[in-house]
């Protein structure tokens, strides 16, 4: 490893970023989501969730989302064996060369988290490694990045993300409460999630409209069901949210094409009544709703 040109201190200066970013030509876009970090203790935090749940001594590989100038990729690099950071926004690839230029175990990919083969990349960068993702996600893509992360069953242990704190909420909301949607149905099948801290606006360059969370989700070794009792499970599952303001009888019909009469006898069978709202079931009520159906 070469002399540091850039350290976390620095990086974490807004008069640095902005020096950064005339040098390479580079503004924020709205449109993606860019907010950098600007408090080092954040960074720090961030990357020590990421890779120190490993374990002491443990080879890690990180598949970081999302680095922006490189700030937490500097400071995972230093805690992993190999950082392997995609960024969609070209224009800060010259940027991260010029950062990170000083580490040589990272790779820097441009290009689009959903359209990259992770499996593929992950076997590349990180053979024989513990691999984890780390991630730093805008608002409008969280969900779609996590589901693909999780059902892609990427040989990882953990992914710790930023996000939105709305997102975070709903991500890692306990089952049977308001804030239990979909999306958490299938985070909660997968993994078990974690609050860690928040974030607020203020730590951020330039600060955002509302503030943000880190989350952890530690995936679990293998889920409850398998193979068409999955696909029945998820179809279950998004069906019972698709429709919130009605009841779980109608909109199971609905999502099931069911005969609503059928459905409520599934309920019934599985100890639930007719008037029961999706947000009041639980995990074990969802596997038990998927072994009724199906027989149905």
């Amino acid at each position: 490893m070469r002399e540091n040109v850039c350290d976390l201190e620095s990086l974490t200066k807004t008069s640095v970023i902005r020096a950064l970013a005339e040098r390479h030509g580079f503004s924020f876009s709205k449109r993606l989501g860019q907010n950098f970090l600007i408090n080092p203790d954040i960074v720090k935090k961030i990357a020590e969730s990421g890779v120190g749940t490993l374990g002491e001594g443990v080879k890690a590989g990180v598949l970081e989302i999302g680095p922006g100038i490189g700030t937490l990729t500097r400071e995972l690099a230093q805690r992993a064996d190999k950082v392997a950071a995609v960024e969609i926004d070209g224009r800060l690839i010259s940027v991260l060369e010029d950062t990170l230029s000083d580490f040589d175990n990272t790779a820097v990919i441009n290009g689009d988290i959903m359209k990259l083969d992770l499996e593929k990349l992950i076997r590349e960068h990180f053979g024989g490694l513990e691999a984890v993702v780390c991630a730093n996600l805008p608002y409008y893509i969280t969900s779609p990045v996590m589901m693909k992360l999780l059902e892609s069953r990427l040989p990882i242990k953990a992914i710790t993300a930023m996000v939105q704190k709305e997102a975070g909420i709903r991500l890692c909301a306990p089952l049977g409460t308001r804030e239990a949607g979909a999306v958490t149905v299938a985070v909660r099948y997968f993994s078990e999630p974690k609050m860690l801290f928040n974030v607020s606006r203020g730590n951020f360059m330039p600060p955002p409209n509302v503030d943000s969370c880190v989350i952890r989700l530690d995936l679990r070794d293998s889920p409850p069901l398998s193979g068409e009792e999955e696909k029945l499970f998820f179809k279950i599952s998004r069906g019972a949210f698709s429709q919130r303001r009605k009841t779980l009888a109608n909109s199971l019909s609905a999502a099931l094409d069911l005969d609503k009469r059928l459905v409520t006898a599934a309920l019934n069978d599985a100890g639930l009544p007719e008037s029961i709202r999706p947000e009041n079931l639980l995990m074990k009520d969802f596997i038990k709703l998927t072994e009724i159906f199906k027989n149905v």
